[in-house]
């Protein structure tokens, strides 16, 4: 690569970073839209301890007391909470935890009460021919698999209308077609704990697993029925073990002098890396601003992130492991450089012998971190998720963005070694130079 085209990219990189800060923390309102524009680091969806909220733990066991499947159960059960719960509040968290309990977390909750209304005390959802509490139940919400509101054309006006699409299971879908097929031009009873909410008119067999119910409803109206109808396909029965308004444990200031914090701390390290490194910390520096970027972009993209007290701590030894990586590869550097090496080929020998040691360090943490997503809950889930995030990314910065960055100073200076903070070894011959 010649200077000039050096030159040009390096012009090119500093925009892109310049570009990059910005989106990170700017907000503003975008022309001709509705739409307001957070930045990276206002959009990062924050836990209860950041930010306060309710926290609902649900017992489940088995509905009918059989414990076969109860895993898949359980786990068709935190879906649908999820649906339910997200529906309303898109930063909510349910997992499953202690192998039978649900976890709800739902931040920054201005009136908690509606949080414990909407998840209420689920139902039991049954499909009936007749207009009885007596009367059997031929289809119940467990073989429904997906409810939600919508609108469709109406076979009488062909006008868009309101209300509800019900998807079963095939079990469900077969129950549901002989059901439908023997009471063409008369009704089925859709019962929640025992109270008749609705009674369609079946029109034609329902082949297919699919249904639709309308009737002067609007949108709210579906909505409601909706979440009416998904509260009772819970696969298991839930209770309420406890329910717990969380103020947030850093309040906003604090939040704001953490991050403060922290921005103090990044430019300490910046300084210690110029003066033990010159240019390689400069060049280290340049590299760690990438990094900023795009954890902060990630950890606003990626649904699974919550950012919580402890995956906080897991960014900050993340960005102490992209620090130990540089440092590792710039020694490596210097000790060729020291042996005899010129700059160039002292350069590739450092990346390529500290790779090894970079890449096992980092690919246990990896292994560790997923572990801890997978089996933790709470805390240490949300300490693992981040801790995962940041350390691919300041490997993926260690190994390929700064020996980027490296390759394009390079033809800058390709002959002053001290820019580079290197030096010959007492006993090696500056001319003698190992190629």
């Amino acid at each position: 690569m010649n200077r000039p085209t050096a030159i040009k990219r390096i012009i090119f990189i500093g925009v892109f970073l310049v570009l990059g800060f910005f989106l990170c923390f700017a907000k503003f309102d975008i022309p001709f839209t509705n739409y307001t524009y957070n930045g990276f680091a206002n959009s990062i969806k924050l836990g209860l301890d950041l930010k306060g909220g309710v926290l609902a733990v649900y017992e489940a066991s088995p509905i009918d007391g059989d414990n076969t499947d109860f895993d898949e159960r359980l786990n068709a059960t935190r879906q649908r909470v999820t649906d339910l719960i997200t529906k309303s509040y898109t930063e909510a968290v349910i997992s499953i935890q202690e192998g039978n309990r649900l976890r709800v977390e739902v931040p920054d909750v201005d009136n908690p009460e509606e949080v414990f209304d909407l998840i209420g005390t689920p139902a039991i959802l049954e499909f009936k021919t007749e207009k009885s509490d007596d009367a059997e139940a031929l289809l119940t919400g467990q073989n429904i698999v997906k409810v939600y509101a919508n609108q469709q054309s109406s076979s009488s006006s062909g006008y868009l209308e309101w209300g509800v699409s019900i998807e079963f299971d095939a079990e469900g879908a077969q129950k549901f077609y002989e059901m439908t097929a023997e009471q063409v031009g008369n009704k089925i009873y859709i019962y929640s704990n025992g109270e008749c909410i609705s009674e369609p008119t079946v029109n034609s067999a329902i082949a297919g697993g699919k249904t639709f119910i309308s009737g002067s409803m609007d949108e709210q109206g579906a909505q409601d029925f909706a979440l009416q109808i998904l509260s009772g396909t819970f696969s298991v029965r839930l209770s309420l073990l406890e329910n717990t308004v969380v103020s947030a444990t850093l309040g906003d200031k604090a939040l704001l002098y953490g991050l403060i914090a922290g921005g103090i701390a990044l430019l300490l390290i910046f300084a210690f890396m110029i003066w033990r490194y010159k240019m390689l910390g400069v060049i280290a520096s340049i590299a760690l601003c990438f990094y900023v970027i795009l954890i902060l972009f990630f950890l606003m993209a990626i649904p699974a992130v919550q950012l919580t007290l402890a995956g906080i701590a897991g960014i900050i030894l993340s960005i102490g492991m992209a620090i130990d990586g540089n440092i590792v590869i710039f020694e490596r550097i210097k000790e060729e450089y020291a042996q005899g090496k010129r700059i160039e080929p002292a350069i590739s020998s450092g990346f390529r012998k500290a790779f090894s040691a970079i890449f096992d360090s980092n690919i246990t943490t990896i292994a560790v971190s997923i572990v801890l997503a997978i089996l933790g809950t709470g805390s240490i889930q949300g300490f693992a998720i981040t801790l995962l995030i940041g350390v691919a990314l300041s490997m993926f910065t260690s190994l390929v963005v700064t020996r980027g960055l490296i390759k394009l100073y390079y033809p800058l200076n390709p002959n002053k070694a001290s820019k580079y903070g290197l030096k010959r070894g007492e006993d090696v011959d500056e001319l003698a130079e190992i190629k």
